[in-house]
């Protein structure tokens, strides 16, 4: 049932509950009236919810509300209004509170489809004129302009600069772009006009291809069971067994209504979402956000903890971490060199060379004659020596006459400083683990039953397994597009529940896939949408308070649901005895769940510690 309809149910009860009442005990208006507005809220509230009920039994699905069903129908034939209308009520009211803060299926399609471009710029001789995005036919030329998204795969033909394609592919770094080089849809230009010509058409490039994929994994979306129908599985049949030996034994037919009204399992159908949603308020104010209630149940089965590289278990930030010069040159000269050539350089690892240069208070001079041929690295001429920033495999593709002078290949991004046809030094950068990511992944297994840890990265296989032997995986998959890493989600999924965290585009098919999906920060709207958490201060830490908030909203939920299923049960015995009429069988059971409910209400108040990981 939809929330808003089981909202108005809601409203539509309890004023026909209050107004019966009215007449009936204010104004002692006689019998044939007072009742009229319960047979307006049975028909009104009772006739959808018993249409929606028995849809389920049709199917099979024997949930913890059917008892309220039978409720409302044996009501009804016994003239029990005022019973079956307080359990319309009960039964709507846990309906509305179930369905609070479900997202709308279709939130990721749309997402996605808010950073399509619709227009693209066709370039015709000196003629430039706009034309949709599903009118580009392969080998156009088209203009990209400063900050677009690009609409198509192709080929960069003119221009120079950087795109972002971060979302995409997982590289945390602005990528260099000049002739020749490959573009894809989806990346965001930089600052430098670019023109392209189009190697794909829009429905087959790489963001039409997400989408799909999205779509596909959106359907094939695997179903769990919920808490309340696990306990109902076991409390229902017996409720019913009660119910029918009462009337036997008894030959009463209020009997078995009565022990079906006391146990309409309102702590299963009420106190349950209550507790979900407090840990939901709970969780936003420590800046998680839970976009799918659900996962606060499913992340406690999770038994293999998937994540992507970087943004995740790094801060998505390259850093110059070592420099081995050759001895002919000193640091300063090296870092004078390249930080002058780099500032002209949109190359993604010119920030961090730059910054390097700025703490070791290294004074930047003009370069001049700055170039960056295909296949050749950035060039330029620095205080009259030519310098030529590039890397290894494009000195031995020219047959460098020293490549023998260059050390070995380590761990980690790397870039070559050639000054006079001679080998100078070789830069190593890294995309530096977070503070927290050795403690996090350490802290999984003894403390929250994960069985196995994964990363599957779009990044290159040293950086992936630099991090992994860091923060202590052992199990990792390198170079993996959105498709490849929906495959090893769905493929992990099968063995085990899964848990994969993640922070770009590239992420949102395999997060969607994975038992429960969490994003880190808030790069990409898709993402947070794909998620069903939110950590928008990219933290660790955080990922393991949601997973304490969720393992506590549990502990409450059971806590509720099963001390009030014990009292529901002694009170199905006392109704079976004869004790409890059906309205005081509705009575008992409100004062059942006011209990619970306030019980349940404790999952909203924070406790003293949310997380026991240990920070360094």
């Amino acid at each position: 049932m939809q929330s808003d309809q089981s909202l108005r149910i809601v409203f539509v009860s309890f004023f026909g509950i209050t107004i019966h009442l009215i007449l009936k005990y204010i104004f002692l208006i006689q019998e044939n009236f007072f009742n009229i507005p319960l047979f307006f809220v049975l028909f009104v509230g009772g006739t959808p919810l018993v249409w929606m009920l028995l849809k389920k039994a049709l199917k099979k699905e024997f949930g913890s509300d059917l008892l309220a069903g039978i409720s409302i129908t044996t009501s009804i034939f016994l003239g029990e209004y005022l019973a079956g209308s307080i359990v319309v009520l009960m039964l709507s009211s846990g309906e509305a509170l179930e369905s609070y803060a479900m997202r709308n299926a279709s939130s990721v399609l749309k997402a996605l489809a808010k950073r399509i471009p619709s227009i693209a710029h066709k370039k015709n001789n000196s003629e430039i004129r706009d034309i949709k995005v599903s009118d580009i036919q392969i080998d156009d030329e088209l203009l990209l302009y400063p900050h677009e998204t690009c609409p198509v795969d192709g080929i960069v033909l003119e221009g120079r600069g950087a795109m972002d394609e971060s979302y995409l592919t997982g590289e945390p770094f602005r990528m260099s772009k000049t002739f020749g080089s490959q573009v894809i849809s989806g990346s965001i230009n930089g600052n430098s006009l670019l023109t392209i010509r189009a190697t794909k058409a829009a429905s087959d490039s790489r963001y039409a291809r997400i989408i799909k994929v999205v779509e596909a994994s959106e359907k094939d979306r695997p179903q769990l069971r919920r808490l309340g129908d696990k306990l109902g599985a076991f409390y229902t049949p017996l409720a019913i067994i009660v119910a029918l030996l009462s009337w036997l034994l008894s030959h009463n037919s209020e009997r078995f209504l009565a022990v079906l009204v006391v146990a309409t399992p309102c702590p299963l159908i009420i106190a349950i979402p209550i507790a979900i949603i407090g840990s939901i308020s709970l969780a936003a104010k420590r800046a998680i956000i839970i976009k799918k209630p659900v996962v606060l149940e499913q992340i406690s089965l999770c038994q293999t903890a998937i994540f992507d590289k970087t943004g995740t278990l790094t801060y998505g930030k390259p850093h110059l971490v070592e420099i081995d010069f050759d001895k002919r040159f000193t640091l300063e000269e090296i870092l004078k060199y390249s930080a002058s050539l780099e500032q002209y350089s949109k190359h993604p690892l010119a920030i961090a060379i730059l910054e390097k240069a700025q703490q070791e208070k290294v004074s930047l001079v003009e370069a001049s004659e700055v170039s960056e041929p295909p296949g050749s690295g950035l060039i330029g001429l620095v205080e009259n020596q030519s310098i030529k920033i590039t890397g290894r495999s494009k000195l031995a593709r020219e047959n460098f006459n020293e490549i023998n002078r260059i050390p070995a290949s380590k761990s980690g991004l790397e870039c070559i400083l050639i000054i006079n046809q001679k080998y100078a030094a070789t830069l190593t950068f890294r995309d530096s683990p977070r503070n927290d990511s050795k403690n996090f992944i350490s802290h999984l297994s003894p403390k929250h039953q994960f069985k196995k840890m994964m990363i599957i990265s779009g990044d290159r296989e040293n950086e992936v397994r630099f991090l992994a032997e860091n923060v202590g995986i052992k199990d990792i998959h390198f170079s993996k597009n959105p498709e490849e890493k929906l495959e090893l989600v769905k493929k992990e999924s099968k063995e085990a529940n899964t848990l994969y965290v993640g922070d770009g585009i590239n992420d949102a098919p395999a997060m969607m896939a994975a038992t429960v999906g969490i994003a880190m920060g808030q790069n990409s709207e898709v993402t947070t949408e794909a998620a069903g958490v939110v950590i928008l201060e990219s933290s660790l830490t955080k990922v393991d308070e949601f997973i304490h908030i969720s393992q506590r909203m549990r502990r409450i939920a059971l806590q509720s649901a099963i001390v009030g299923m014990i009292f529901s049960i002694l009170g199905m015995g006392a109704a079976a005895f004869g004790y409890l009429t059906p309205i005081n069988g509705a009575i008992c059971q409100e004062i059942i769940d006011i209990f619970t409910i306030l019980n349940a209400l404790r999952a909203a108040v924070p406790p003293k510690k949310l997380s026991d990981l240990q920070c360094n």
